[in-house]
């Protein structure tokens, strides 16, 4: 099973966002994020949070799927309660769309939970059809355009032995520093790329071509 997740941040393009979307897709909002799965025609199977930042045009009492209400206040963001729900339900797949824009608290909030060890043995992405962003804890593989931009970002520390194929700049077993900049965009050569660290935890981004 695949779950898509909707946060409350920006979808840039409909049609992209619609693009990621398969006919047998899990659909799970996190509050506000309901405004993106109706516009893009999409009936949510659940919906979590506190409900307080639901689209006006919807009506709740007329919703057939499932709710699971917080109170508003609480020490999680309806994003986080909306990932923790996912990962009851065993998913192959976690697409989590629109975390990002708006707030920058809460799209550097929304990055930071995919660094959690629980979710380390998962395919779990931030995504919006324009950009993609996940970690790589041994080895990752980027699926794209040649000529995308790819970067590649230590998180909360260094991180050593980073060997790249199929990126212009390669890499070859060497270190990332978090207050340098070398990883910074880079571009793919293929279709696909590939990237494989020995220790740290690296944040990898993946702007995608038109």
């Amino acid at each position: 099973m695949r779950i898509i997740i909707f946060a409350n941040g920006n979808l840039p393009n409909l049609e992209k966002a619609r693009a990621l979307i398969r006919p047998d897709d899990f659909i799970l909002c996190a509050d506000g994020g309901t405004r993106h799965a109706l516009a893009l025609g999409l009936t949510p199977n659940v919906i979590v949070g506190d409900m307080d930042s639901l689209p006006s045009n919807f009506n709740l009492s007329t919703f057939y799927g499932e709710v699971i209400l917080f109170p508003k206040d609480k020490n999680e963001t309806d994003l986080e309660l909306a990932i923790n729900h996912a990962l009851t339900l065993h998913p192959d797949e976690i697409l989590i769309l629109a975390a990002l824009g708006g707030r920058i608290d809460q799209s550097l909030a929304n990055v930071a939970l995919l660094s959690s060890l629980q979710l380390a043995t998962f395919n779990i992405k931030l995504t919006d059809g324009v950009e993609e962003i996940f970690f790589c804890w041994h080895q990752a593989q980027i699926k794209g355009r040649n000529g995308d931009i790819v970067s590649l970002i230590p998180w909360q520390g260094e991180v050593t032995g980073v060997f790249t194929e199929n990126l212009r700049w390669h890499l070859h077993h060497e270190t990332l520093y978090p207050d340098k900049t070398r990883g910074i965009s880079n571009e793919m050569t293929s279709d696909v790329a590939t990237v494989s660290i020995t220790s740290g935890f690296l944040l990898i981004t993946h702007i995608t071509g038109n």
